[in-house]
């Protein structure tokens, strides 16, 4: 076990609504953390539980400090790490005891290598009867595909999120972000708070299974379930006015623009501001089944109005008619975007390693609890001592 780093912030009390739970996180890469980080920023006190090497998300992205790459500290405040070895007898002692204090247990580790450490769910129900046990898995584990690792590539392809992302293209393609991981990691921290929800009801803890096939292809046919919905349909999946095209940033004379007139209203304003009322009588824009049947060509006609105007001509026109639109923001524009700048969305703090750092703060709001950075993303095992003192006084 590691010696831990010691803290170098003013550690806070967090007033997050979770504030009094504690979690054992053995999770690791994206999906975990971002979903025990959720519960961080809730204000749980989640213990990180982490080998002698790390978590090995601590080398990706940007870094100038080895161990404390970008994408980990995005993923890891307001969360203590605790150095295990779990191959050794102390180490795993050690997990034991820790899980004697908590109220969660999360991992998404492969069910059998879990059980093999000897933390499956049943030895671990054995030390805490009440302990709400949640594994991530890559599929679950009544199928065939128990066994089988997965990671966010895999299950795009493999849920339908690939299939329906590449239509209308020549090869398929990945969407460049973790989206899978993300989505899944979403739904798990949704449900260690409804389990929570149950125990505080019934003083039961429970096995709660997130597999992430499943849950990633239920997200995708939410609205592309069509003719899947109905045995012996001949209509085929997919949602036909987003698969069939149309929908897409429009250029305009100096840029491009996200706009969606929607509404009968909205088209109704939308064609007369810009000259183009004969297209309402001609789309039949008030009778919203005939509008639908036709809105490829409605949104080609859109497209080809829209390089008219510059940008900023666009915003003003949309704003007054009250049709959604916005500019195409980069990544590197999004800290200056006006309203994102005034509400604070990102954050600027010393992190005691790193330096200065530039961080989101929690989006939730909640006006009885609300939620803060309280803690800065724990160095490799920063809190090692602090947590196993805490073991050994009978502390928590």
């Amino acid at each position: 076990m590691n010696k831990a780093a010691p803290a170098t912030d003013t550690q806070q009390v967090s007033s997050g609504p979770l504030a009094g739970i504690r979690v054992v996180d053995l999770t690791s890469v994206v999906l975990g953390p971002l979903a025990t980080q959720i519960l961080a920023d809730y204000g749980a006190d989640v213990i990180k539980v982490e080998g002698p090497t790390g978590d090995i998300i601590r080398s990706n992205g940007v870094s100038t400090h080895k161990g404390m790459g970008s994408i980990y500290l995005a993923l890891n405040r307001n969360k203590r790490s605790v150095v295990l070895d779990l191959k050794q007898a102390d180490g795993r002692q050690a997990l034991r005891e820790l899980i004697c204090t908590a109220d969660v247990l999360v991992h998404n580790m492969r069910v059998k290598a879990i059980e093999k450490l000897g933390f499956g769910y049943d030895a671990v129900r054995e030390l805490n009867p009440r302990i709400v046990y949640c594994a991530a898995t890559g599929f679950g584990q009544d199928g065939p595909h128990r066994d089988r690792p997965a990671f966010d590539d895999i299950i795009q392809a493999s849920s339908g999120f690939v299939g329906v992302g590449s239509l209308g293209k020549d090869v398929p393609e990945y969407s460049p972000n973790l989206i899978a991981d993300k989505t899944i990691g979403l739904f798990t921290a949704n449900a260690v708070t409804t389990a929570l929800f149950h125990r505080e009801r019934t003083q039961q803890g429970q096995y709660v299974e997130i597999p992430m096939l499943e849950t990633m292809a239920s997200f995708v046919l939410a609205e592309h379930m069509a003719g899947l919905t109905f045995p012996g349909s001949k209509e085929p999946a997919g949602y036909k006015r987003i698969v069939r095209g149309g929908r897409r940033p429009y250029p305009t004379k100096d840029g491009w623009i996200g706009v969606l007139p929607y509404t009968e209203k909205h088209w109704i304003a939308f064609f007369n501001a810009v000259g183009k009322a004969e297209l309402i009588e001609e789309f039949d824009i008030a009778d919203r089944q005939k509008r639908n049947a036709r809105i490829q060509e409605i949104y080609a006609a859109l497209g080809s109005i829209t390089p008219l105007k510059t940008t900023d001509e666009w915003l003003d026109l949309c704003n007054t008619l009250d049709i959604p639109a916005t500019r195409i923001y980069e990544l590197e524009d999004l800290p200056e975007h006006p309203h994102l700048k005034a509400v604070g969305l990102f954050e600027e703090s010393s992190h005691p390693v790193v330096g200065n750092i530039r961080q989101i703060r929690p989006t939730v709001r909640f006006s009885a609890t609300p939620l803060t950075i309280y803690r800065h993303a724990p160095t490799l095992g920063e809190h090692t001592d602090e947590i196993l003192a805490e073991l050994k006084s009978g502390k928590r």
